[in-house]
């Protein structure tokens, strides 16, 4: 399974090098360091020619339909309005729902990690999905429970109740907790039921 996920991470870096001449792309992360265990995503860094962020984040997700089919592509709200950088999460149809892609892009004259004099470049309100967000916490969590880090899935859950307005903490029934949450995200965005569905069911193999 994870030579599945390496092959599917390799076709990406590929796919990205290849969209835009003058830029390239990595493996960040647990995948880079050699240290992945089953439930680590994918990581990825494409660095692009200064004033082509734009347009190579708008062919990110044609360049990686060429890949296999994408479900969703969600823009991380900390850089929404950057100048220089985005973070993309991708979620690939067909396979586990732990190989999200987490693709950071940036032009190339910036530094990989943003500085205190980056301009502040928030979405605002209407422009993110807090219900979308609330369900990758609890996507999130069932990974951190799995992995035996209970104290990183209880804030996953608080922050993702806490986002959506959810009244209540996680009760450390977990499978319990990941369940509420993904249904509460679902009544307030409908169109995350198939989603909610696939990470309750999740919760309930991983988690029992």
């Amino acid at each position: 399974m994870t030579a599945a996920r390496d092959e599917l991470a390799g076709a990406v870096v590929a796919a990205l090098t290849a969209a835009s001449p003058g830029s390239r792309a990595g493996l960040r992360g647990s995948l880079a360091a050699g240290t992945a265990d089953a439930y680590s995503d994918i990581d990825v860094e494409w660095v692009v020619p200064d004033g082509r962020l734009t347009a190579c984040a708008a062919q990110v997700r044609p360049v990686l339909e060429r890949i296999r089919p994408v479900a969703a592509v969600r823009a991380s709200p900390d850089f929404f309005h950057s100048p220089v950088r985005r973070l993309l999460f991708v979620r690939f149809t067909g396979v586990p729902l732990f190989w999200r892609l987490d693709l950071a892009v940036r032009e190339a004259s910036v530094p990989a990690d943003p500085g205190e004099d980056e301009p502040v470049a928030h979405a605002r309100d209407d422009e993110w999905s807090r219900p979308a967000s609330a369900l990758a916490n609890a996507l999130g969590a069932v990974k951190a429970v799995a992995r035996g880090r209970f104290e990183d899935a209880r804030g996953l859950l608080d922050r993702g109740f806490a986002r959506i307005d959810v009244a209540g903490s996680a009760s450390g029934r977990w499978a319990d907790d990941v369940t509420r949450l993904a249904l509460a995200a679902v009544a307030r965005e409908p169109g995350l039921t198939a989603l909610a569905e696939e990470t309750i069911q999740l919760a309930g193999a991983e988690l029992g």
